[in-house]
């Protein structure tokens, strides 16, 4: 209890001390009109409440990865809270502030625009590549899983035989209704009130567990476990758990989703508490189910049973019905359900926002927007038809890899304007490390080569991409889209490499 009580303060510790920090790294201007107003066009550039705007974010950035991912990550034992934590903080607010605030500052531009601003159109061109793949494997997870726990759900509940198939149309069609009509439509209008059922479930099953008198929060665990790896299939920490964890401590998808919102964003100052509070937000749930998947089992032997016996969806079955009962279990079910649901849309209507700036096209007009849309969702479909674990091991890569895009372009925006800039170098040089290391090594995914030369090769790249972005990018100063001086607007906190 107290370990897990501790993560929680630090994490909100984190938002206070080294997210206003960050900002002012970044240094906001609270004059300065942002694209909700500049742009505004009934469509994808609304302005909305900062309440709103920091609770529709959270559920935009929060599918089943800060759940599936953690309650994966739990198998390693203790140590992954400790990654939530530290990961959170340090790099994923941080890669979700400035994938949000560049895009303030750039009339709201989507990722892969970023990244060619600040690292040449060599990588716009491949993040347009990269953006819309890894979108697509959302939209596809976040189809395939929500279809199958709300199947399970009903058939176990009710006599009635509904079958998987049924369920990916009817969330399809959503998608496709979500992805073309007004963002305050559907998105602004219900999405906070799902945000809200959120943080009401994840905090009743944590206090279910806290004062339960059959499970006890972390009670099987001391402190000595936090610092080891106790996967009962000896699977190595390193890099695989950076991976599994992503949503929870930083996730690329996050990055093509921080746009959305940077277009409804009223002023600068929100940025803090819509962008990496949100990320905050989002880790406080990880720790949730991370404790949750170990506390509700009892050991790590029984957790990882469950996971065999029906993936991460039946961990959250069961402790959800386990904690709270038929009707909570239902309300608490039907809350991790929401997530994917709510995150899938939003998937491809940022798919859609990147082809539309890679052709130049205005979506104002309905028709425009079927024309961008309805391609990315028949690609989805044939897509539901390949074996969810293949697109999920897939995605958990993609995503870390856009990950480490954004965070490279966020370190070159730093170092052009002479600020900061290894707030966002350090995290990138990791997380770079992490991703090569991993592709390296993986005998599914990448090349099968020993553990030690993965590492070995992966710090070699890194360190070489490191000194490239320096030199490319050092002082060579940005000029913002939407204005016609040179940034910055405030007094930066420098640095000299």
């Amino acid at each position: 209890m107290a370990w897990f009580l501790l993560c929680v303060a630090a994490l909100i510790g984190g938002y206070f001390i080294y997210g206003s920090f960050i900002e002012k790294v970044f240094g906001i201007n609270t004059n300065r009109q942002t694209p909700a107003y500049t742009k505004q066009d009934g469509v994808d550039y609304v302005p909305m409440s900062n309440s709103k705007v920091y609770l529709v974010q959270l559920l935009n950035i929060a599918g089943v990865g800060p759940i599936f991912g953690p309650i994966m990550g739990a198998l390693y034992g203790p140590a992954a809270m400790l990654w939530i934590v530290l990961g959170c903080i340090f790099a994923g607010a941080v890669h979700d502030y400035f994938s949000g605030m560049l895009s303030v500052r750039n009339g709201g531009a989507s990722v892969p625009t970023l990244t060619g601003r600040y690292l040449g159109n060599g990588a716009k061109h491949f993040m347009n590549i990269f953006a819309i793949v890894l979108l697509l494997l959302v939209g596809v997870v976040f189809v395939s899983a929500p279809a199958g726990m709300i199947t399970n759900l009903i058939n176990d509940q009710t006599s009635l035989n509904v079958s998987m198939t049924t369920m990916v149309v009817i969330i399809f069609a959503y998608y496709i209704l979500a992805t073309i009509v007004p963002v305050d439509k559907i998105i602004g209008r219900f999405y906070p009130f799902f945000g809200a059922l959120l943080i009401f479930m994840s905090v009743g099953l944590i206090t279910a567990i806290g004062i339960s008198d059959e499970h006890q929060l972390l009670g099987g665990f001391e402190i000595s476990h936090m610092f080891t790896n106790m996967n009962p299939n000896d699977l190595p920490l390193w890099p695989a758990l950076f991976i599994t964890i992503a949503c929870g401590a930083i996730s690329g998808f996050h990055a093509t989703q921080s746009p959305l919102m940077a277009r409804c964003i009223e002023n600068e100052k929100n940025g803090r508490f819509i962008f990496y509070g949100a990320m905050i937000g989002e880790g406080i749930i990880a720790l949730i189910w991370c404790a949750l998947a170990l506390s509700f089992f009892g050991s790590i032997e029984a957790l990882s049973e469950a996971v065999a016996n029906g993936g991460p969806g039946n961990v959250v079955y069961s402790s959800s019905f386990g904690l709270l009962g038929v009707f909570g279990g239902i309300i608490a079910f039907l809350g991790v359900v929401i997530l994917p649901i709510t995150s899938g849309d939003t998937a491809f209507r940022s798919s859609r926002l990147i082809l539309a700036e890679y052709f130049n096209m205005d979506q104002k007009p309905l028709r425009n927007r079927l024309l961008m849309a309805m391609p990315l969702f028949v690609l989805g479909a044939i897509l539901t038809q390949v074996d969810f674990a293949i697109i999920w091991r897939y995605f958990g890569f993609a995503n870390q890899t856009t990950a480490v895009m954004m965070l490279w372009t966020a370190s070159a925006y730093l170092l052009r304007l002479d600020k900061l800039h290894w707030v966002a170098t350090i995290p990138a040089m990791f997380m770079t490390t992490v991703c090569i290391c991993f592709i390296l090594n993986n005998d599914q995914l990448g090349f099968g080569l020993p553990m030690t030369v993965s590492t070995v090769i992966a710090m070699i790249a890194t360190s070489v991409i490191t000194v490239m972005i320096i030199k490319k990018s050092q002082g060579k100063g940005v000029i913002d889209i939407d204005a016609d001086e040179i940034e910055p607007t405030s007094t930066p906190i420098s640095s000299k490499s």
